[in-house]
Parts: C-alpha cells; sequence; structure tokens
C-alpha cells in the first residue's frame, strides 16, 4: 500500500476518465464519484478496481435513453454504462420532477457501479430534496444496497444488507431513484442483518480521511497513471503542434 493526498489522486482519476473518452465535466464527476465514496468510508478504489477494465468500452455504447416519462416518473437505460458517466443525470431529473410535482421515481436499467450514486444522492440533498436509491447486487447471492438523504442534510446513510432472494433478470443492473420535497425518505433504510452506516459516521469517515490522507494498492495507483498517461501524450503533442505553427 502507498499513501496519497486526495489532491493526487483526484488529478490522476481526471487524467485517467479524460484519456478513456469521458466528456468534459464527465471526467470530473466521474473522479468526484470515486473519491467521494472513498474518504467517506465506501471502498470507491474497491469500486473503481471493479469497473477499472471496463471503462474504455463505455464510448462505444449508446448516451443513456428515456423509454417511458411522466410527470412525477421516468424509466431510463443506460445500455450497460457505467454510473460513473450516466447516473448524475438520471438523480438531476427525479429532483427536477421532485421540485415541479412534489415527489418522482427514476428506475434505471442496464446500469453498472451503481454504488457511485452517492456523491450524486448527496448533492441532492444538499439542495432541500430528500432522496433514497434502491439497488439490487449479485447473481448467486443478493445483497439489498439502501442510500437516502434526508433534505437540507449534508451526509446520507447507507445500508447493506444480505438475502435469501432469487436473481430477477429484469431486475439485474436495475436501480430506483426516489426524490420527495415532501416527505423524509431516510426512514426507508432497511437496519437488520444489515451493515448499516449512519449519516453521523460518515461525516467521520470523512474528517478522518482529511486528517489522514488514503491508502491506495501501488498496483491500483500504477494503472490509473498508465491509463492516464494517454492524456499527457496527447496534450504534448497537441502543444508541439501548436508551438511549431506560430
Amino acid at each position: 500500500m502507498m499513501h496519497v493526498s486526495m489532491i493526487e489522486l483526484k488529478a490522476a482519476l481526471r487524467r485517467c476518465f479524460e484519456a478513456t473518452g469521458y466528456f468534459v465535466g464527465n471526467y470530473e464527476d466521474a473522479a468526484n464519484m470515486i473519491l467521494w465514496l472513498e474518504k467517506h468510508g465506501l471502498n470507491g478504489l474497491g469500486e473503481l478496481e471493479r469497473a477499472l477494465p471496463y471503462i474504455n468500452e463505455d464510448q462505444d455504447k449508446p448516451l443513456s435513453t428515456v423509454i417511458y416519462e411522466d410527470s412525477t416518473s421516468a424509466i431510463i437505460d443506460s445500455h450497460g454504462r457505467s454510473a460513473l458517466n450516466c447516473i448524475a443525470a438520471s438523480v438531476d431529473l427525479a429532483h427536477a420532477k421532485a421540485l415541479e410535482n412534489g415527489i418522482a421515481t427514476v428506475t434505471v436499467h442496464n446500469c453498472h457501479n451503481r454504488m457511485f450514486i452517492l456523491k450524486a444522492l448527496t448533492d441532492c440533498g444538499r439542495r432541500g430534496i430528500s432522496v433514497a436509491a434502491y439497488w439490487q447486487n449479485g447473481s448467486q447471492k443478493i445483497t439489498e444496497h439502501t442510500a437516502a438523504i434526508k433534505a437540507g442534510e449534508r451526509y446520507p446513510s447507507y445500508s447493506m444488507a444480505n438475502t435469501c432472494l432469487d436473481v430477477q433478470e429484469d431486475d439485474k443492473q436495475a436501480l430506483t431513484i426516489v426524490c420527495s420535497s415532501r416527505v423524509n425518505l431516510t426512514s426507508s433504510l432497511q437496519h437488520r442483518n444489515a451493515h448499516y452506516l449512519s449519516a453521523t459516521q460518515v461525516e467521520l469517515n470523512k474528517d478522518h480521511s482529511v486528517d489522514n490522507g488514503i491508502d491506495i494498492d501501488e498496483s491500483l495507483w500504477a494503472q490509473i497513471n498508465k491509463i492516464g498517461e494517454g492524456i499527457l501524450v496527447e496534450n504534448t503533442e497537441r502543444s508541439r503542434q501548436g508551438a511549431g505553427g506560430r
């Protein structure tokens, strides 16, 4: 393991995602989503390690499409993309509908790495709308995941529970977002047999990370930087061409 500052990690992540074809803004969002999970004690680097072998594939997939919409709900197909480059827009849609109508439900299908939604949920809560997200993981043993934040709060709570459920084909890689300007949705978190993190614990985790920095596996750090080298080479070539054209 090696020790890096959050500033170093964010810069390396931005280069990594820019080099893999993420749009301007998207690579910033992706870096922030990973960093948010890691510094709040929710294993953002572990989630990234699982996503990293596939991140080059997202640029070849269609953008998310809305396949149904009315005033209080929407169904979105993300076409197998990572939440790192599509989930923030889905949360923004739920937020806009809840502002207008009081409550909204958005269901996202075919979306990987759904844990990364927590940063977008937190931003939504801080804008004054209560929001919860629910999804399931696994093909053999199913785990249920729920994250929620009260309107106006700064930190969400998170629950992960083992279940005896059978996997449903329609639910694979699906996620449901519920936003409300009227109801506190954090009461929907399940505390039974669950790994549960309260909003207070999430805040304490962040304080520890800010004070102590982040530990990262050396091979993962090397992978991130190797991918990011592509953008450094491209920028160097662009600079040379610019200088030669004067």
